[in-house]
């Protein structure tokens, strides 16, 4: 598109010429040959004043609100402007299959086997990282061009209004939602207005479209009445009489890291398919991403077997979502520091707990805060700790303020495990450092600001420990701490 035409799209004023050719981009350290710069004003930079380095490094033009060294559309919102922008795009994009995706957790692990099974069938763009928000789905549109034949997207919210937002910048063909949780309660003020929120993903969806609901959270299930478009849903097997089409799923067994198989059956309406899957990704909660996806995938028209047999092959895309590497002595370290809240925390702890028991390997767990809960913060902290006690878990590490009540709730079930509370991800690291071997396994968990997947990489890459383990702070008999 030129200046000129880009502007005209979204209401703006073209200053000099030029000729977009590539996608729009935020990030001057990957700059896209021929894109559109997007100059947006955040908390801490203006992106204005990149925009002569993204125009010296191959950018085409930039769109700001207001005018830069180079080719320029001015607008008054440079966000609203870019949506505006990407629904152009879809519009012109009738092959185009969106697949839109939302709920409290899981978004990431559905969209990269979603995207694993649809590359299969034609070109595929799907959201990178967590670009899930109303600059990140544009700019995820923005991707597509005439070859592309499926578009996921990855839909977060944080209020009200923000899903039913992103439906606008992206109309679904294709819309599911994964679960309803306590993810940014804080924000939101309750999980019913949570619910109201994921639910909009439904609501924006044409008579002819899909919508897949997962069967085993009841607020996700009530979202049918939401809708007029068909409804498929996925969970264990139904009962006898379920009404199709429904996609079922049993699991067979597990390897010693966690690796799930399992068995899909599709009552589609017009008779029952099964097909086998062994997955790659470790976690029982993999079991449900999977089905999800599939569902997903059914319901755009791809086949049980293909989908099975590209289910088998798929791995995650994302970091630091259950990844699993092991240190050059042989200790084993899962990072799943990418995000955090009482469910996610909840699955990263079974699936370390069951990788404990089946190779019998000694199981720490390195647990940062977890953001965004509100005035359930207290009551969240304290439920982790009361599932990493029940899993098992051997030594459960403690870093920040918030977790001393996940550090005493694990303690109170007095299961045998030793806590170790830590005031920083510093202090974590150095005892880490002094007191994991070559037969232990380390998951890290926490919320994307608290940084722990940097502790993770630090630990991967830290010495040989020294024979002695270095001491580490108890309460005292006040219980207070000595640190």
């Amino acid at each position: 598109m030129t200046l000129a035409e880009i502007a005209d799209v979204v209401g703006g004023a073209a200053h000099g010429e030029a000729t977009v050719t590539g996608p729009a981009f935020v990030d001057t350290r990957a700059v896209e040959p021929g894109g559109l710069f997007v100059a947006v004003v955040g908390e801490h930079a203006d992106g204005h004043d990149f925009a002569e380095a993204a125009l010296g490094t191959g950018a085409a033009a930039v769109l700001g609100s207001r005018q830069t060294p180079g080719p320029t559309v001015v607008v008054t919102d440079v966000v609203e402007a870019l949506g505006r922008l990407a629904r152009h795009l879809i519009d012109r994009l009738p092959q185009v299959t969106v697949h839109a995706l939302t709920g409290s957790q899981g978004k990431t692990g559905v969209k990269d086997f979603l995207a694993a099974l649809l590359e299969a069938h034609g070109p595929t763009v799907a959201t990178a990282g967590n670009f899930n928000n109303e600059l990140g789905v544009p700019l995820t549109v923005l991707r597509a061009t005439e070859e592309t034949r499926h578009l996921v997207v990855e839909m977060g919210a944080r209020g009200i209004g923000h899903v039913a937002y992103l439906c606008t910048v992206a109309p679904p063909d294709v819309a599911a939602v994964l679960n309803v949780g306590s993810a940014h309660v804080g924000e939101f003020g309750s999980v019913d207005a949570i619910a109201r929120a994921k639910g909009e993903i439904v609501e924006a969806l044409a008579p002819d479209g899909t919508a897949v609901l997962n069967a085993l959270d009841p607020r996700v299930m009530a979202m049918a009445d939401r809708t007029a478009a068909r409804v498929v849903t996925w969970g264990p097997r139904p009962a006898a009489g379920s009404t199709p089409p429904t996609l079922a799923f049993d699991e067979v067994g597990s390897d010693d890291l966690g690796r799930h198989r399992m068995r899909l059956t599709w009552y589609g309406g017009g008779g029952v398919e099964t097909a086998s899957v062994n997955l790659c990704e470790i976690g029982q909660h993999q079991v449900h991403n999977a089905s999800a996806a599939a569902a997903m995938a059914l319901s755009a028209g791809l086949g049980l077997e293909s989908i099975a047999a590209s289910l088998g092959r798929a791995r995650s895309r994302s970091r630091w979502r259950m990844e699993v590497r092991e240190r050059a002595d042989g200790l084993m370290v899962i990072n799943d520091a990418y995000n955090a809240n009482p469910e996610s925390m909840r699955a990263a702890l079974e699936t370390l707990g069951a990788i404990g028991a089946r190779t019998g390997r000694r199981t720490l767990a390195v647990l940062g805060e977890m953001y965004e809960l509100g005035d359930e913060a207290g009551r969240g902290h304290r439920q982790v700790g009361h599932v990493a006690a029940d899993v098992g878990v051997d030594v459960l590490v403690a870093v920040g303020a918030m977790t001393e009540e996940t550090a005493d709730a694990y303690l109170a079930l007095d299961r045998g495990g030793e806590a170790v509370r830590t005031a920083s991800r510093d202090e974590a690291v150095e005892w880490l450092r002094h007191n994991v071997s070559a037969a232990d396994v380390v998951l890290v968990k926490a919320s994307r600001g608290a940084a722990l997947d940097i502790l993770a990489e630090e630990l991967l890459l830290a010495e040989q420990p020294p024979s002695e383990p270095i001491a580490h702070d108890q309460p005292d008999s006040e219980g207070t701490s000595n640190r």
